[in-house]
């Protein structure tokens, strides 16, 4: 099944007396799957663990994440966006910022929406590239033009059922594919959970800085958003700042996160469809989980297909995950 045919899914979830269905990709919450389900009456009774169209938007637009956070008080980047018809502008607004440059495609990428140039001629390059040649396709009608924030980044996931919330571990992944952080940005090469620096002042300072008014602000804005709240975050000299949000887990996160929870997750997921989170107790492992990426050569650029897999039946005390393959 395509994952934007809602119609499709709506008839398998109808013909196999399907209960719930947890929406893992941002591109179906984006296109409204939520909503379609709760306008449906033969599906409306489905509980759908994944914000509407509405709040999918803090990950499906850069800009609406930005307005959202600036509205909130929430702390994050400077930033202005621009269109190819305000090009010049953003060309103007890069020779007001000290490098490196963060240039983000406003719409959905795939996770490979951003670059970060070094320099001020590599900026305008990227920046024209992407609003003028459409590098991102549609995604980059508009582009986002961010301060640089120095620091170290960490990812929180928050549960929400529209009222309460739960945090959820905390993950780091690392995005560069070659060594020592160096190479093109991917969605994700590894991913560790907990964050060694993530103690619990920090964490605190997360939670009152951003959880609680990322969730009070969906609220003030009558935004009926259950699910993930994905937190992307920088760790500044100690303090946060969010770089994004995604509405659902992110790969490779969701990798070390899920294995340290040891509640019940269907639960929990059923106690988000009844608003009744707040009963919900989660236990967390104590244990570090630890994950990492083996891709095709040439990853994330074109790549070489057609690869076998072997010896993952020889695998002792880890989990395999897979994607993009064949039998």
């Amino acid at each position: 099944l395509s994952v934007s045919d809602f119609g499709e899914i709506g008839s398998f979830c109808t013909s196999n007396a399907i209960e719930m269905i947890v929406v893992g990709p941002e591109v179906p919450l984006v296109e409204g799957i939520n909503d379609y389900f709760e306008s449906n009456s033969e599906l409306k009774h489905i509980t759908v663990i994944g914000p509407k169209k509405l709040g999918a938007q803090l990950e499906g637009s850069k800009r609406f994440s930005k307005e959202f956070m600036q509205r909130h008080d929430i702390p994050t980047a400077k930033y202005q966006a621009f269109t190819k018809e305000t090009l010049n502008e953003g060309l103007e607004f890069l020779e007001t910022l000290s490098p490196p440059f963060v240039l983000k495609a406003d719409g959905l990428a795939a996770g490979k929406g951003v670059v970060i140039p070094n320099n001020l001629a590599d900026a305008k390059k990227e920046l024209t590239e992407m609003l003028a040649n459409s590098k991102f396709g549609t995604a980059s009608q508009e582009v986002v033009i961010e301060e640089f924030l120095a620091g170290i980044e960490l990812s929180v996931f928050v549960l929400t059922d529209g009222e309460n919330y739960k945090v959820l571990p905390t993950a780091k992944d690392y995005k560069r594919i070659g060594e020592g952080d160096k190479g093109l940005n991917t969605g994700g090469m590894g991913a560790i959970s907990p964050v060694p620096f993530a103690d619990d002042a920090f964490l605190k300072k997360v939670e009152e800085r951003i959880v609680k008014p990322s969730v009070e602000g969906l609220k003030k804005d009558n935004i009926d958003y259950v699910g993930f709240l994905f937190i992307g975050l920088m760790n500044v000299g100690g303090d946060p700042f969010v770089i994004e949000y995604n509405v659902r887990m992110g790969d490779p996160e969701t990798e070390v996160v899920i294995p340290r929870i040891e509640s019940d997750l269907v639960e929990v997921f059923q106690a988000i469809g009844n608003k009744k989170l707040d009963q919900v107790e989660m236990k967390i492992s104590d244990k570090t989980v630890c994950t990492v990426m083996a891709v095709s050569g040439g990853y994330p650029e074109a790549y070489e297909r057609l690869k076998p897999i072997s010896g993952i039946e020889t695998i002792e005390e880890s989990i395999v995950f897979h994607a993009g393959t064949t039998q």
